[in-house]
C-alpha cells in the first residue's frame, strides 16, 4: 500500500494552515523543529496551539520570527537551502515550490524568475512554512499528495504593490499552470494565499483518491470567515503496489516518435523541457534511436515528469516538435536516499551527495556546479577538484 495525503481545502489553503494540519494529523513538533534547525537560520520558533472552533478541535500553528521586512530573491532562498544541512530531497522539493512561485510572479510582473523580488513569501515565516510542510510530509512517510478543488474568495487585499483583487494575480497564475479545479465562492476574504497555492501546485494532484483512511488533522487559519476556516488533511493508504524497504513515488512517462525534424531543434527541445520555463521542468529527458515504418530512422523522445506538470510538458512537446501525439503511462520508481553535505578543498567548499539504500552508504559524488566553478575561478583541472573533494569525503 502507498501512503497518501489528501488536502481537503473547503475554506482555502495557506502555508501555516497546511503545516498545522500535518502537525494535527500526527507530526511530532519536536522532531519537526529539529529538522527545521538544519536550515541554519536563526530567529524563528513554532507554537502549535490546540483550539476548538465551530465544535471542531484542531491546531492553529504560529510561526513567530524576529525578522523585520526582509525581502529575498529566488537566488537568496536557493543559497539558504543549499547551505543548510537538510536532506537533499527536502532541499530540492522546497526549492521547486519557491521556483514555481517565482515563475508565477515573473509572469505577472513581466520579468524573469531570477529578478522577482519576494515580499511576504520571501520572509522567514514563509520559508519555515514551506520547508516545514516538505519535512512534515517526509516524516509522515507520504508518497503521494492529492488536493480538493479550491474556493478563492473575493474582494481586495493590501499587498506590497498596493491594493489588488482577490484572488491575487500570482495565485491565479499558479493554479492556472496546473489547471487546478476551482469552487464558486464569494466569501469576502482571501482564501488561498500564494504560499498555499505554490505548495499544492508543485506537490499535489487535484483529485480525491480512493484510500483506506488512518488519520485526519485540522489546521486553522487566523481569521473568522463565518464558517470553519481550516484545511483538513486525510492520511491513508492506497491500493497501489507497495515497494518494501525503500522510498518510491509515482511519475508520468511521456513518449513520442519523431522522424522529420533537425537535430538542432530536437536538442533545443530537450533543453526547454528540462527548464521550468517550458512548463514546470521535467525530471529527466532522453532520446533513443529507433527504426520506423519503411526503414526510416527516427528518435524516440522520453520525458519523465511529475503528474502535476504533465499537461504543461505535453504542451511544450507539441509546440517544439512535429509530434502529432504523445503516449503516456504512470510508472512507479525506486528512489535512493540522498543526503547533501559540504567538504573543504584547497580552493574552497564543495557540496557532495551521499547515495544510500536502506541505510547503507553506496557512493559519494561531488556536485558538478561547485567543482566547475572552482576549476574556472582557480584555473585548475576539473578532475583535480573532483579528486580533492572525494579525498575529503573519505577523511570526514
Amino acid at each position: 500500500m502507498a501512503r497518501v495525503a489528501y488536502f481537503d481545502c473547503f475554506s482555502g489553503v495557506s502555508g501555516d494552515m497546511t503545516l498545522g494540519a500535518l502537525i494535527d494529523a500526527g507530526v511530532d513538533l519536536r522532531q519537526l523543529e529539529a529538522e527545521l534547525d538544519k536550515l541554519n537560520v536563526a530567529g524563528w520558533e513554532l507554537e502549535a496551539e490546540r483550539v476548538v472552533r465551530y465544535g471542531i478541535a484542531g491546531t492553529r500553528l504560529h510561526v513567530r520570527t524576529t525578522e523585520q521586512h526582509v525581502h529575498r530573491h529566488l537566488g537568496d532562498i536557493a543559497a539558504i537551502l543549499q547551505a543548510s544541512q537538510l536532506a537533499l530531497d527536502v532541499q530540492q522539493r522546497a526549492l521547486a515550490i519557491f521556483r514555481r512561485l517565482a515563475e508565477a510572479e515573473a509572469a505577472v510582473h513581466g520579468t524573469t524568475p531570477e529578478q522577482v523580488h519576494f515580499h511576504e513569501v520571501g520572509a522567514l515565516d514563509a520559508i519555515v512554512d514551506i520547508v516545514g510542510v516538505v519535512i512534515a510530509l517526509k516524516l509522515l512517510g507520504v508518497q503521494q499528495i492529492f488536493a480538493s478543488s479550491l474556493p478563492l474568495g473575493s474582494g481586495w487585499i493590501n499587498a506590497a504593490h498596493g491594493r489588488i483583487p482577490i484572488p491575487g494575480p500570482a495565485v491565479l497564475q499558479l493554479l492556472g499552470a496546473v489547471n487546478a479545479p476551482l469552487q464558486a465562492d464569494d466569501t469576502p476574504f482571501e482564501l488561498v494565499t500564494p504560499t498555499g497555492a505554490a505548495i499544492l501546485a508543485e506537490l499535489a494532484t487535484f483529485q480525491r483518491p480512493a484510500l483506506a483512511i488512518s488519520a485526519a488533522g485540522y489546521g486553522f487559519g487566523a481569521r473568522d470567515i463565518g464558517r470553519l476556516n481550516a484545511v483538513r488533511v486525510w492520511l491513508g493508504e492506497t491500493e497501489a503496489e507497495a515497494f518494501p524497504g525503500g522510498p518510491q513515488d509515482r511519475v508520468v512517462l511521456l513518449e513520442t516518435n519523431i522522424d522529420d525534424q533537425s537535430m538542432e531543434q530536437l536538442a533545443y527541445t530537450a533543453e526547454r523541457l528540462l527548464q521550468p520555463a517550458a512548463g514546470s521542468g521535467a525530471l529527466d529527458v532522453w532520446w533513443t534511436a529507433i527504426g520506423m515504418k519503411k526503414g526510416r530512422p527516427a528518435l524516440k523522445l522520453s520525458v519523465l515528469a511529475r503528474p502535476a506538470d504533465e499537461e504543461a510538458l505535453v504542451t511544450a512537446i507539441f509546440r517544439e516538435t512535429t509530434s502529432l501525439g504523445v503516449r503516456r503511462q504512470l510508472v512507479d520508481r525506486w528512489i535512493c536516499e540522498r543526503e547533501s553535505r559540504s567538504v573543504s578543498t584547497p580552493w574552497g567548499p564543495v557540496r557532495v551527495k551521499e547515495q544510500r539504500w536502506r541505510g547503507e552508504l553506496l557512493g559519494v559524488a561531488p556536485e558538478y556546479e561547485d567543482c566547475a566553478a572552482i576549476a574556472r575561478t582557480h584555473d585548475v583541472p576539473l578532475r583535480a577538484v573532483y579528486a580533492a573533494a572525494l579525498e575529503m569525503t573519505h577523511e570526514a
